[in-house]
């Protein structure tokens, strides 16, 4: 059935399952049958988000600092991510041997050269997916119009494959800011799959007047960064939510094989997992995760090909499905 919902000034006419009502951002979804894949019965993807703010910009360690001119401990927060949490988290997964998708802000390569060389070493076969040009000062148009969002995504990918050689199939809005263009500019420049959907464990698939689009489930209570800045959450306390979410969708999973596919992302941002603690319970979480029989560990691109839009990956370097 078809159906027409309004999303802030802009309308899209999105293709409901019959039946079903979704909250507003899933009104266009198609979900994909858990059945239809060929490789466990949950998935559990991490993307690690490399990120650039540019001085005085990113996320605060201090608040009460922040007004000091010069702000030395916050920047030194943000710094040391950079420096030494990036280069510290490609090497967990690179000796837990556990996918990792990244998710990179444009300017980061150029900017940050010696440090994303170093990473890119750690995981070279990470799929990159494009999060605007950087977090602070350069996010989406919002509020523009179609065609200047359409001309921000091109670009971001622009510059990204100019840096990197990878030109992004996969899309997360910068500062987890973006509206109902957004879709539509992600479609109308080759974008496969996006992680701007938040609120479903479900994969899905979104029709835009420009294409198809992908939907992987990007759930805010897993992202590391707003429960430690806005909760106070440390690394082990993330290892808990982390361990405990996956578990019981997991649990979920294997009781209705028959459900719609589940999948859960995991985002990671240096400031959090980056520092010795951090770093060790992403560890610890990596390694309970892997016990999981019925939780395949993946990437982004993995998940694309498993499911209906295989033909449009072709050529990646996208890790396969394991077989049962």
């Amino acid at each position: 059935m078809q159906i027409h919902f309004s999303f802030g000034e802009q309308s899209i006419e999105r293709e409901l399952p019959c039946g079903q009502v979704f909250p507003i951002i899933e009104t266009c979804f198609q979900p994909l049958p858990l059945r239809d894949f060929s490789f466990g019965t949950f998935q559990t993807r991490i993307v690690l988000y490399v990120e650039v703010g540019g001085f005085g910009q990113g996320p605060n360690f201090r608040d009460d600092m922040a007004v000091r001119n010069p702000d030395l401990v916050n920047e030194a927060f943000r710094q040391y991510a950079i420096d030494f949490g990036i280069e510290r988290t490609g090497r967990v997964f690179q000796e837990e041997d556990v996918p990792l998708s990244i998710a990179l802000n444009a300017l980061f390569p150029a900017q940050q050269s010696e440090v994303w060389n170093k990473f890119r070493a750690s995981v070279p076969k990470g799929p990159i997916i494009a999060h605007g040009m950087n977090n602070s000062s350069a996010l989406l148009p919002m509020g523009r119009g179609l065609s200047e969002q359409q001309d921000y995504v091109k670009k971001t990918l622009d510059l990204i494959e100019k840096n990197t050689g990878v030109r992004p199939k996969g899309w997360t809005s910068p500062s987890v800011y973006f509206n109902a263009d957004t879709f539509r500019a992600c479609a109308s420049n080759g974008i496969v799959y996006t992680l701007d959907s938040m609120d479903s464990d479900n994969l899905a698939v979104l029709k835009t007047p420009e294409g198809k689009l992908e939907l992987i489930p990007y759930p805010p209570v897993t992202v590391d960064m707003g429960q430690y800045l806005g909760r106070n959450y440390q690394p082990e306390d993330m290892e808990r939510l982390w361990t405990s979410y996956v578990n019981e969708l997991a649990r979920e999973a294997e009781k209705n094989p028959d459900r719609n596919a589940t999948i859960v992302v995991i985002g990671l941002h240096p400031f959090v997992v980056g520092t010795p603690n951090g770093a060790a319970a992403l560890r610890r979480t990596l390694e309970a995760l892997k016990k999981q029989q019925t939780v395949w560990l993946t990437d982004a691109e993995a998940v694309v090909q498993a499911s209906g839009f295989r033909k449009q990956l072709a050529g990646s370097d996208a890790r396969t499905a394991p077989k049962n």
